[in-house]
């Protein structure tokens, strides 16, 4: 089964026509045909309309679950790199097991970088930006291309870049984002708080 996690702000989905389209594209390299997103607007509970809400749809030919939530971010202080490099989320799976397994790997951080080949590429659950000199970079070896990092490059907010763990100490801030998360919304970590810790 596959997952697609739509923002809802103040009764509103946002970016519903990246999400059907990621869905369909996922389908069509799966070999089933994508199923329309339901009203999600009209299922959200009416105690949930004046809130930031984090609706979860698990499909495959057919919605499957359609879950709400209030969302809170997660607060992240610090980050610590982990080799992973057998890891493949090209596509977003319901199932997270091998994302969890990683996670437990954090120690007393707060969350895992990912590191492939000496490159950077995302969180378990954010694509990451960092910032330097006031521009704003995400690492082109990526797991999974969010619909938010796709916004942010095509609206040219975001530059794709080389990052890796030899250049890392180049950067000043890295920022989590998704379809829950903005730069704006400041989640994320100084540098020094990833150069410190270790790489397993």
């Amino acid at each position: 089964m596959f997952l697609e996690t739509i923002c809802i702000k103040n009764g509103v989905a946002v970016s519903l026509e990246a999400h059907a389209e990621r869905m369909r594209q996922t389908a069509d390299r799966f070999g089933f045909t994508a199923p329309g997103l339901p009203c999600i607007e009209s299922l959200l509970p009416g105690s949930l309309r004046d809130k930031k809400v984090k609706c979860s749809i698990g499909y495959r030919e057919t919605i499957r679950t359609v879950r709400f939530v209030a969302y809170a971010p997660k607060r992240i202080r610090s980050l610590v790199l982990v080799e992973a490099e057998e890891l493949d989320y090209s596509f977003k799976y319901s199932d997270r097991v091998q994302l969890e397994v990683l996670n437990k790997q954090r120690g007393e951080r707060d969350e895992v970088l990912i590191v492939q080949n000496g490159c950077i590429t995302d969180t378990t659950y954010s694509n990451v930006v960092f910032r330097k000199n006031g521009e704003f970079f995400t690492p082109h070896t990526y797991l999974l291309n969010g619909t938010k990092r796709q916004r942010l490059l095509r609206e040219s907010i975001i530059k794709e870049a080389d990052i890796t763990v030899d250049n890392l100490h180049e950067y000043e801030h890295v920022y989590l984002i998704n379809s829950m998360l903005d730069i704006e919304d400041g989640v994320g970590c100084p540098m020094k708080s990833i150069l410190n810790s270790i790489i397993i």
